[in-house]
């Protein structure tokens, strides 16, 4: 930044700066996206603890075996939240901010961060010893933010793969796969559709368990 008549220690610190927002960000994001929603809503209004109920998982399907449908719908709206808000917010609040030659716009960059940090913060919560949910509302929520098309392609995904076979892990893992196409379809951005891809291995490793039921024939279906 020298080249542009800054002194040293003011280059210096700009650069601290364009460094500290984005780990500032993701560490925000991973902290919205740790809020164990259905741990809380079971504990508070079924006095139940979703992680010992059905498949302990703190999602919306497993709040659908444990806490019915009120309570699923709850989970799945507040864990869809978690990734929307916070994707949201970054692309609103840093466009045409910071942005740098040769990269792309900063607030593409920001919204795949702040997206990455809530999904993991949700898959990894630490207020659950680093245990939490598969990741599928969340990451859902944060493509909706993207690109309101690329999430309802995600949407119709899970639909399709859900409704021919009975399995939300197949719907979830058919979301996760359609969703970074259906991102750069819509915004040719390539931030936002990296963080699709890292979106779908993640939930691909956090369904390894779901794949190996599928494999054995003993995966349970969805029960309304």
């Amino acid at each position: 930044m020298s080249d542009i008549g800054l002194s040293k220690s003011v280059s210096d610190a700009l650069l601290a700066i364009v460094i500290a927002i984005p780990i500032a960000a993701f560490l925000g994001a991973f902290l919205i996206g740790s809020i164990p929603f259905g741990y809380l809503i079971g504990r508070l209004f079924y006095r139940t603890d979703i992680r010992r109920e059905g498949s302990g998982n703190i999602g919306a399907m497993n709040a659908l075996r444990t806490l019915g449908k009120a309570g699923a719908i709850a989970v799945l709206l507040l864990d869809a939240l978690k990734g929307f808000a916070p994707t949201l917010f970054a692309l609103w609040f840093f466009k045409d901010h910071l942005d740098l030659e040769g990269f792309p716009p900063s607030e593409q960059i920001l919204a795949a961060i702040v997206a990455a940090g809530a999904v993991l913060g949700h898959c990894f919560s630490p207020w659950l010893r680093f245990r939490g949910g598969k990741g599928v509302a969340t990451s859902f929520g944060a493509i909706f933010a993207m690109s309101w098309l690329a999430g309802l392609f995600a949407l119709a995904g899970w639909l399709i793969g859900a409704g021919l076979t009975r399995y939300s892990s197949v719907g979830s893992m058919l979301g996760s796969a359609l969703a970074p196409i259906a991102i750069w379809a819509s915004t040719h951005s390539l931030p936002e559709t990296a963080y699709g891809v890292f979106a779908l291995l993640l939930i691909l490793y956090k369904h390894r368990d779901n794949i190996e039921r599928l494999r054995a024939g003993t995966e349970g279906p969805i029960r309304l």
